[in-house]
């Protein structure tokens, strides 16, 4: 299916299962991808940043984690047929490669949450291999010392996936400055998948997740943390679609007959 387009940002309309496959697909073909995921708060970050733009454009998949950014396509005539997120997604991820005998290597968060993350998953998938954990809290810059050593920690252990944890947007930066060096097939970004899963951090009431209003939960949960992303984000991510909307009908309007 083709790509929807939500202010530049490409993302790919996937359902979990098709997810699965084409990961399935990068890691038996021997590739190198990365997978991306696009919320509200990394549109508002690529129309700001323009090489953060450049970083989801250059991914070889993104797949939608919001319901804001579902509602933004389908404003702009766009279809994307799931929201897909890290918190819900992780254990049937998790049980995915148990069954497909694919190992994960989880880095990100604080010491000793991926630890925790890693018991959590196995709990549930006995057969899952996850060959390595690293924390998050390091010299992420690019070809640090430290940057460096993780990596040599990643392709010591093998993994066919790798999960960064640190948050948007220095994960998606320290991969793409540092993925031609990993060589795993698969790398992911998955934000604060570590602190879901190990329990660390809680979620917002599943009700809310049904109705699409998790934003709100999250707040009520970390207020300091995301009162700007989401008060001041989402209403400028819905200005900006419904201006982008507007420009399009315009430039339609306009269009010689």
């Amino acid at each position: 299916m083709k790509r929807a387009d939500v202010l530049g940002v490409p993302v790919d309309p996937v359902t979990v299962d098709a997810l699965h496959d084409r990961i399935g697909a990068f890691i038996r073909t021997g590739a190198r991808a990365t997978v991306l995921h696009a919320n509200v708060h990394a549109i508002n970050l690529a129309v700001r940043h323009a090489w953060f733009a450049r970083i989801l454009r250059q991914a070889d998949l993104v797949f939608c984690d919001g319901a804001g950014v579902r509602l933004g396509a389908r404003i702009l005539g766009q279809h994307l047929p799931a929201r897909i997120t890290y918190a819900d997604w992780m254990w049937p991820l998790a049980a995915w490669c148990e069954a497909q005998r694919f190992s994960l290597f989880l880095m990100g968060a604080e010491p000793g949450v991926a630890d925790l993350a890693a018991t959590r998953l196995r709990a549930r998938a006995p057969g899952l291999r996850i060959v390595g954990t690293h924390h998050g809290f390091f010299d992420t810059m690019s070809g640090s010392p430290e940057s460096l050593a993780a990596i040599r920690a990643i392709n010591a252990a093998g993994p066919d996936i790798v999960i960064v944890g640190f948050g948007m947007p220095a994960q998606e930066r320290w991969v793409h400055d540092h993925r031609p060096m990993i060589d795993a097939p698969v790398v992911l970004t998955g934000g604060a998948v570590f602190d879901y899963v190990s329990g660390r951090l809680r979620r917002a009431p599943a009700w809310m997740t049904r109705h699409g209003l998790e934003w709100l939960g999250r707040l009520v949960i970390e207020p300091r943390r995301l009162l700007g992303r989401y008060v001041v984000g989402n209403p400028l991510f819905l200005a900006r679609v419904l201006r982008e909307r507007l420009r399009q009908a315009t430039a339609r309007h306009r269009r010689p007959r």
